[in-house]
């Protein structure tokens, strides 16, 4: 009976063993199918892989009765050939459902007024992670760009380190040390850059504000001058996960456009009176009608038909404002810091601050849904967010202010409550700038300046003639930004 039962044991694990290898035979003879069927249709093609998407896929005998599609009759096999000519299509306008936006629409009408949010840093420090801190940047970004936000101003609330949970830990303008991951930074103790950090050079991490500042700065930058104006810096990590703005000043190598953004270089033209020489991401580098100091942006006008041109391209150096002033083209945001609520309204750089301010709180006297509600006529338009807490707690945490917290509103010319009957006890911070200004848009559209020097859409005189002062930094950037980015 025992060799019975062992005959019949061996028996049983030879046909186990016989399966597996039929198994592996069909697998094989499917795969040589698939490469017969692939050769085939190489061969049909004169010898060529097939570029078409109906070529590469085309109905083959299969055993099953399945559409053959070119892999060994497997549905969903990935395509490299169809992927590489479908992503290169798409990088020149080609889209499965149409075709992308090649140029970002253009009002065609000046735009003298300016638009400007601010929002506290500390909304950052709601977030859990660094990846989740970036994307809430990012979301910001991406609003402001959409409905032509031309300043960004972070502001200290006083309230990063009151809200519990917060990466950063104990940190403020005087002292940077900024927050350590748990786990993150273990291994850089080994290296020379993890000394660097812990001594709080250049590598240091940042509070809050300046975490958003250097991120919001980092979405603006065109993307062929990144490198030249952002290091690298822990708090850039994972900006690769936001979504590019695609603003029209981001412009591509091949687009001939009449503005774009550069950098100025440590060299200059031929031939006397030469100006100096600016990368603006073409192949071929732009003489300007000056000489700068090296390593500075700066806008340049260029003369579209000069791209076509065997000769050195020029250009003319022009400000920020020009083309929004020109057409309406919105050229992106700039970045303002400052040190509590009251210091963004004290700290306006326009002239005259801003003689438009709104604040949104849920507790707001009108909504934008009335019917009669308007926005005044306006030069300069500031929207004011608050944080986790709102506006209010804001006000109550800046000593250099006499107003409590109930009486905010006496700050703004207008309190609005931009989403009456949320569904939601709160709204975040991100989620209200989107909505307000999705709201704000008509009335922001319909506003016409005052003109004192006629009828022509513009405030005054346009002057093209722009001032440099390599002795003293300009307004938009500050010898401590210059000083934290390189």
């Amino acid at each position: 009976n025992l060799a019975w039962l062992m005959n019949l044991e061996r028996q049983a694990r030879g046909g186990r063993t016989t399966m597996a290898g039929d198994e592996r035979n069909a697998k094989q003879l499917k795969k040589e199918e698939a490469r017969r069927t692939k050769r085939k249709i190489i061969a049909d093609a004169g010898g060529v892989r097939p570029r078409n998407k109906k070529e590469r896929f085309r109905d083959t005998d299969d055993s099953s009765g399945r559409r053959g599609h070119g892999n060994g009759g497997r549905k969903g096999a990935f395509d490299k050939t169809s992927s590489r000519h479908n992503s290169k299509s798409q990088r020149h306008g080609g889209h499965r459902f149409g075709r992308v936006m090649e140029q970002v629409p253009c009002p065609n009408a000046p735009r003298t007024f300016t638009l400007s949010i601010a929002v506290p840093g500390s909304v950052v420090s709601n977030a859990q992670t660094r990846e989740l801190r970036t994307h809430l940047v990012g979301q910001i970004a991406r609003a402001c760009a959409v409905f032509h936000v031309d300043e960004i101003v972070v502001f200290d609330d006083k309230l990063a380190n009151d809200i519990k949970g917060s990466g950063f830990k104990g940190v403020s303008r005087d002292n940077k040390r900024g927050w350590r991951p748990r786990s993150e930074d273990r291994s850089e103790d080994r290296n020379e850059e993890g000394k660097e950090r812990r001594q709080g050079d250049a590598f240091a991490r940042s509070d809050p504000h300046e975490f958003m500042a250097r991120v919001l700065q980092y979405c603006e930058c065109p993307q062929y001058l990144k490198t030249h104006f952002f290091p690298i810096h822990p708090d850039l990590k994972f900006a690769g996960l936001i979504p590019p703005l695609d603003a029209p000043h981001h412009a591509r190598a091949w687009e001939k456009c009449k503005y774009r953004e550069g950098v100025v270089l440590d060299k200059r033209g031929s031939g006397p009176g030469a100006g100096s020489l600016v990368d603006c991401g073409v192949r071929k580098k732009i003489e300007i009608d000056r000489v700068l100091t090296p390593g500075i942006r700066c806008t340049v006008k260029i003369d579209p038909s000069s791209y076509d041109t065997p000769v050195p391209m020029k250009g003319r150096v022009v400000s920020p404002s020009a083309p929004r002033e020109e057409d309406g083209t919105y050229w992106g945001y700039s970045t303002r810091l400052a040190n509590s609520i009251s210091a963004v309204f004290d700290e306006a750089p326009f002239e005259g601050g801003y003689d438009l301010k709104i604040g949104t709180s849920e507790r707001g006297n009108e909504t934008v849904d009335d019917k009669k509600f308007r926005l005044p006529t306006f030069r300069h338009a500031l929207v004011v967010f608050g944080g986790v807490a709102g506006i209010e707690e804001c006000v109550d945490a800046d000593e250099s202010l006499t107003l409590s917290g109930k009486d905010s509103h006496k700050l703004f010319d207008k309190w609005v409550n931009t989403c009456p009957f949320q569904g939601s006890r709160t709204i975040r911070t991100e989620e209200a700038i989107l909505i307000s200004l999705a709201k704000f848009r008509p009335f922001v559209a319909e506003n016409k300046a005052h003109n004192p020097d006629g009828d022509t859409g513009k405030w005054g005189a346009e002057d093209d003639a722009v001032s440099f002062s390599d002795a003293a930094p300009s307004e938009e950037s500050s010898e401590d930004d210059t000083e934290e980015e390189t």
